[in-house]
């Protein structure tokens, strides 16, 4: 039953347009859906296999630290001397409106913060491999938050398809055929109308 809607050929032209606009938005939301799906699969897989990794990549790191430790002693005056990593940024993409984070750790060539008087390689050592650390964990921070962004923008797109395709432009299409049926009917009718007035005209001529 059409949502008391008054068959015009007004609203005739009003709901098809609408019908129109609505189809075209599904399929916009659909495409747009698709290719957030496929970001977030790719991303999916690129956080599975930095993780793979990123276990090692910390023990390597404390391995190092640890054997540092050992042949120098604590290494804490040797850490207060490195300068604070400021290095770091965050900048914004954009996938089909959603707003995915960029971590930029600003690479650059590497050198040694501190002098080589009082250490030696396995401070090197650990210095290097903590700076992985450092590179692996940011890349994995952006890929997780644009994962969990991804999927709200894909829930939401979805809700928003689902409400075209199952409410939207189904009531459009009962409304139209509604209309289209209710104007055939009342030109049927004015048709039969009109052959009858017709009919009843040429009676009249005969009995003249």
């Amino acid at each position: 039953m059409a949502d008391q809607v008054f068959p015009t050929k007004g609203n005739l032209l009003k709901i098809k347009r609408s019908l129109s606009l609505a189809r075209t938005g599904y399929e916009l939301l659909d495409r747009k859906r698709n290719v957030l799906i496929r970001e977030l699969m790719t991303m999916v897989a690129e956080a599975k296999k930095l993780r793979s990794s990123i276990a090692q990549t910390y023990k390597s790191a404390y391995d190092a630290l640890a054997r540092a430790n050992i042949t120098q002693g604590i290494i804490s005056r040797t850490a207060e001397g490195i300068p604070i990593d400021d290095s770091v940024s965050v900048t914004m993409r954009s996938v089909m409106g959603c707003e995915i984070p960029r971590v930029d750790t600003a690479p650059h060539e590497m050198s040694i913060p501190y002098g080589f008087g009082n250490t030696d390689e396995n401070v090197d050592i650990a210095y290097f491999a903590f700076n992985r650390v450092k590179e692996q964990t940011a890349r994995l921070a952006e890929i997780d938050t644009g994962v969990f962004r991804l999927a709200l923008a894909i829930k939401k797109t979805q809700t928003r398809a689902n409400a075209l395709k199952n409410i939207v432009i189904p009531r459009y299409e009962s409304n139209y055929r509604f209309i289209s049926d209710s104007l055939e009917e009342k030109e049927r009718e004015e048709f039969s109308r009109q052959k009858v007035i017709k009919r009843q005209k040429e009676k009249r001529y005969k009995v003249k």
